[in-house]
């Protein structure tokens, strides 16, 4: 340890006994806050440092925590804008607030981090006298990791004085409020309730905080990467009208995407952002910041502009969408030189602007659909990823594992198709025109209604148009065009988050979906453009009920194939002890349509054949990324991997949703799998009692190579001459003593010295073998067990 690091651990030891003094006044030792500049250019030693030796700390052992809406104080130490901003007591996700709380977006609805103050937001580093005493006393991160150092984990498998909960208490103290907050907790020091940093990485951290927190400033984009964004800024800012309507559907689709140029070689990704602008190309971005994409700019001309984004990539927020040569053409075919007229661009009025059948009504349907099904995982992905993603109440509006597969765009591309389109807009209005602040029960009774007029339109039209036809077939399931991987894709709920990932991943499911253009579009707009993470209580209760809705037609859908004579059978089964009003509703969502199928059914399970019809009409898209072959292990080993599927009952009540295993090969090679446990539900139709809807006995699992989901609850590490014996004690258990022995057996805890150095090794895995698709890893769910 050099002269230097030792000196800085002295005096901030030393330092580190005034916070005990009661009543310190920050302002007499070291002068009033005062918000400092803290980026420097790029070819400094300083910016050098935080870059290369204090940015992998901060991501890899901070940010796996801080990041997003849901990070705790809303810290979010993923940018050197997010670190600067600091923390807030205020909560994002208040699921009782009566009234909308005003936005706090990072990057959006402030610009400077005096605005930050001005809004609430304390500093986490020292705004006082920029010297090395006042950096080291009066900054919360100084202060938090060097009570971890004084106070580190008691010597506990499970530890006790914490609280995990996500929904737990937020504790947010200010650096005046921060002695009381060591005195009465004082082992929770940062990373709190995790291992400590290793003594190099703690001396790094602690010589940058000495230093004042110096950070870089942005990274420049590259010659090619700037010819890229100047290529697409053209195409979407052209002047003509229905450049103008294109570019505005293409926004509001992808406003949450992170854009990366597929096509530049030798490049690692770099991810960029759609963003509204004031300004046109050429000009510097002066972004347009509404609550929703479509809110009125407040501009005569909007500006379409692609920026860099500025923060370390998080696995919970991450959409990647390609932009290349393919895209171009395909937007310029669906949208730029089609032939429709716009004769008038839409308003922003919510009424017209919440309900894109009728903002986009001079839009062809079948580019809009063939827009959204061409990276229709990205499309579903808004629906979990954006910030609708966190919590239970969002999520339990649908199954735990579902399969879902589209409607062919050119089957359903017929005059009359787009005519009933035109003719419902009415009855497909959005709760998102009703803004932030909803009452939510007199309007749920007036969108039953609402929908039930589409629903009986839809029946009777539908009726008429097959009844002197051919039948309904899965010939309208649309197959990729034999290379689209988007056409069939699987829905994993883990309990307040999920997942969605390409293909049919699993055993076959209770439940499928298939989605038509309507349907497709009315939940991007209700769960992504329309939904207000920080609106009230009113508006995100409806946007739940209203989600039941859309789930019920989707499911009825997929129903439609079957014989008619058991239709409402089967779809009431997934719906067991329903209440009166819903079981109204499935009568007249399902019973109407009432034309035969021209599936042949050989067998008394015409649903399990269905869905093995459908399989094999998508399978050339089929791909076996993550079947569990071809792997650095045996074929024995992947074989009894595999039977994890096969688990199921009482026995899994006590395993987590999402786990980590990571086993590592004869030859010296890790291979990383999930283990989802999937949660049976007799309905899905309560909003607040979901206990009381369990089926524990019918709970499964689903294992898969690579990573799925964003909220590992366990890690476990293992030798391939131990896989048996770990799939033999999982496939045993029956209590929770029984998953603490597997626990014991082969578990890295959260309390374990071993934590850090697993998870960099699951994220380096992670990041070579998927990585277009990687990002840290979210750590706020981890159980102490």
């Amino acid at each position: 340890m050099n002269l230097r690091l030792i000196f800085t651990l002295c005096i901030a030891t030393l330092f580190a006994g005034c916070a005990t003094y009661a009543g310190l006044n920050y302002d007499k030792l070291f002068g009033p806050e005062e918000v400092r500049e803290r980026t420097v250019a790029l070819d400094t030693p300083q910016a050098d440092f935080f870059q290369h030796d204090v940015k992998p700390i901060v991501d890899n052992r901070c940010v796996v925590c801080h990041a997003c809406y849901d990070a705790p104080c809303q810290l979010k130490l993923s940018s050197v804008e997010g670190i600067d901003r600091g923390a807030s007591k205020a909560l994002v996700y208040e699921g009782t607030r009566l009234t909308a709380a005003a936005p706090t977006r990072l990057f959006e609805d402030a610009q400077t981090t005096q605005e930050w103050r001005d809004a609430g937001f304390h500093p986490v580093l020292n705004e006082r006298e920029q010297s090395m005493a006042a950096n080291m006393d009066a900054g919360l991160i100084a202060r938090m990791l060097q009570q971890k150092e004084r106070h580190p984990l008691p010597d506990q498998v499970q530890l006790e004085g914490f609280d995990f909960s996500i929904d737990r208490e937020q504790t947010c103290p200010t650096i005046e409020e921060y002695a009381k907050y060591e005195q009465d907790n004082p082992t929770w020091g940062m990373p709190f309730g995790m291992p400590n940093l290793t003594a190099i990485e703690y001396q790094t951290l602690m010589l940058w905080l000495e230093n004042g927190g110096i950070m870089n400033a942005h990274v420049p984009l590259t010659e090619q990467q700037k010819a890229e964004v100047q290529k697409y800024e053209t195409l979407l800012n052209k002047s003509s009208r229905k450049n103008q309507l294109a570019a505005r559907y293409i926004y509001e689709h992808l406003f949450l995407s992170h854009l990366f140029f597929s096509e530049l070689d030798g490049e690692q990704p770099r991810f960029f952002t759609l963003v509204r602008s004031s300004t046109p190309p050429g000009e510097p971005v002066k972004r347009i910041t509404t609550r929703r994409p479509y809110d009125d700019p407040g501009v005569d001309r909007v500006y379409y502009r692609i920026i860099p984004e500025q923060g370390t990539i998080v696995d919970k927020t991450h959409m990647p969408f390609a932009l290349n040569k393919q895209r171009i053409e395909n937007w310029k075919k669906w949208f730029i030189d089609a032939d429709y007229e716009v004769a008038k661009l839409p308003s922003y009025e919510p009424e017209i602007a919440a309900n894109p059948m009728t903002a986009f009504i001079d839009l062809p349907v079948k580019s809009r659909f063939n827009f959204m099904l061409d990276n229709a995982q990205n499309t579903i992905m808004a629906y979990i990823k954006g910030p609708v993603c966190r919590g239970q109440l969002a999520l339990n509006v649908i199954n735990d594992r579902f399969w879902v597969f589209f409607l062919d765009p050119d089957k359903a591309d017929i005059p009359e198709v787009n005519e009933f389109y035109r003719s419902q807009a009415d009855n497909l209005k959005l709760p998102g025109e009703l803004e932030s602040n909803t009452v939510p029960v007199t309007n749920w009774v007036k969108y039953s209604r609402q929908q039930a007029r589409y629903l009986e339109a839809k029946s009777e039209f539908i009726n008429k148009w097959f009844k002197n036809g051919e039948h309904l077939s899965t010939d309208v399931i649309w197959d990729g065009n034999g290379t689209n991987h988007n056409a069939a894709l699987t829905v994993f709920r883990h309990f307040d988050s999920a997942s969605v990932v390409q293909g049919l991943v699993g055993e076959q499911p209770k439940t499928a979906w298939i989605l038509d253009y309507a349907l497709l579009e009315r939940i991007h707009y209700l769960l992504v453009a329309g939904f207000d993470v920080y609106g009230n209580f009113g508006h995100q209760l409806i946007t739940r009920m209203f989600m039941d809705f859309l789930r019920l037609e989707g499911e009825s859908n997929f129903i439609a194939l079957l014989p008619a004579d058991m239709r409402h059978q089967e779809h009431s089964s997934w719906y067991q002890d329903q209440p009166r009003q819903l079981s109204d509703f499935l009568q007249r969502n399902v019973a109407p349509f009432s034309q035969p199928t021209s599936v042949v059914y050989h067998t008394d399970d015409p649903k399990s054949e269905l869905l093995d019809i459908m399989r094999k009409q998508v399978s050339p898209i089929l791909l076996p990324r993550y079947d569990i072959i071809d792997t650095a292990l045996s074929v024995e080993a992947e074989q009894q991997l595999a039977s994890i599927n096969q688990v199921r009952g009482e026995g899994l009540k006590t395993v987590p949703q999402i786990t980590m295993l990571m086993v590592r090969s004869k030859a010296g090679d890790d291979e990383l799998f999930t283990l989802l446990h999937n949660n049976a539900h007799i309905n899905i139709s309560s909003l607040f009692d979901e206990n009381s809807n369990r089926d524990f006995a019918n709970d499964d699992m689903t294992i898969v190579r690579g990573v799925v989901g964003s909220y590992p609850a366990a890690f476990f590490a293992i030798e391939e001459d131990q896989v048996k014996e770990f799939v033999d004690q999982f496939s045993a258990l029956k209590s929770e003593a029984d998953y603490v022995k597997l626990l014991d057996s082969f578990a890295i805890r959260r309390s374990s010295e071993k934590f850090w150095p697993f998870s960099d090794r699951l994220h380096a895995w992670y990041r070579t073998k998927q990585p277009i698709e990687f990002g840290l890893l979210d750590y706020n769910r981890f159980e102490n067990r």
